[in-house]
C-alpha cells in the first residue's frame, strides 16, 4: 500500500524527478509480481513436476515386482587383498550385511546374486521379498505416489522463490542504475552552478 501511496504521490508532485516515478513503478511492480507472478509460476512448476513423477510412478509400479527371496549364505570379501582395502578404508556409516540369495523373476527365470540382507544376522533359508523387474534383475523400490507429491511440492517452492528472488535482483538493479544516473546528474549541476555559489549578483 505504501509503494502504491508513493506512485500515486509522485504522479503530479513538481519535485518529482524521472528517476522517482520509474522507481516507484518498479517497487509497485515487484510486489506484484512477488504475489502474484512468483505464486502462479511455482503452482505451475509443481503441477509439472507432480505430473511427470506421478506418471514415473505409475511405470515403475508396473514394471517392478516383490518377489519372494532365500538367503543362499553370506556374502564375504574374497581373499587378502578384500580384507587390507577394509582396513585401510576410512570408518563409514553401518551398512546391512550383504548376502547371497536366490529368487524367481516373474518370467519364471531363477536368479542368485548379492543383495542386502532383511533381517540381522542373516541364516540360510530366511525368506524375505526384494524388488525386480520382469526379468529378474534387481531394481529400488518404486516411487511411492506421496514421495512425488512431496517433490513436487518443493519443486514448487524452489521455483516460486527462485522467481521471486530473480525480480527482485532485477529491481534492485535497475534502481542502482536509476540512482547512479541521480548522481551524475547532481553532479554536473553543481558542477555548472558551484563557481558562481555565493557571489552577488550570480542569482543565487
Amino acid at each position: 500500500m505504501r509503494t502504491a501511496a508513493g506512485v500515486w504521490r509522485w504522479r503530479r508532485n513538481a519535485l518529482r524527478r524521472p528517476t522517482d516515478l520509474i522507481e516507484a513503478w518498479l517497487a509497485l511492480g515487484g510486489i506484484l509480481c512477488l504475489l502474484v507472478v512468483a505464486p502462479a509460476i511455482g503452482w505451475v512448476a509443481g503441477l509439472q513436476v507432480d505430473a511427470t513423477l506421478q506418471r514415473a510412478a505409475r511405470e515403475q509400479r508396473q514394471e517392478r515386482h516383490l518377489v519372494p527371496a532365500v538367503v543362499v549364505r553370506p556374502a564375504h570379501a574374497a581373499g587378502p587383498a578384500g580384507v587390507a582395502l577394509e582396513a585401510a578404508a576410512p570408518p563409514q556409516t553401518p551398512q546391512r550385511t550383504r548376502i547371497v540369495a536366490s529368487w524367481t523373476a516373474p518370467d519364471g527365470s531363477s536368479h542368485q546374486g548379492s543383495v542386502p540382507a532383511a533381517e540381522e544376522p542373516p541364516r540360510p533359508g530366511d525368506r524375505f521379498r526384494i524388488w525386480t523387474d520382469g526379468q529378474g534383475r534387481l531394481v529400488g523400490r518404486p516411487l511411492e505416489p506421496s514421495t512425488a507429491v512431496m517433490h513436487a511440492g518443493l519443486a514448487g517452492l524452489a521455483a516460486m522463490l527462485g522467481t521471486g528472488a530473480l525480480v527482485e535482483t532485477v529491481r534492485r538493479m535497475v534502481v542502482r542504475r536509476l540512482v547512479h544516473r541521480r548522481y551524475i546528474r547532481l553532479d554536473q549541476a553543481w558542477a555548472a552552478a558551484g563557481p558562481d555559489w555565493g557571489r552577488a549578483g550570480a542569482g543565487s
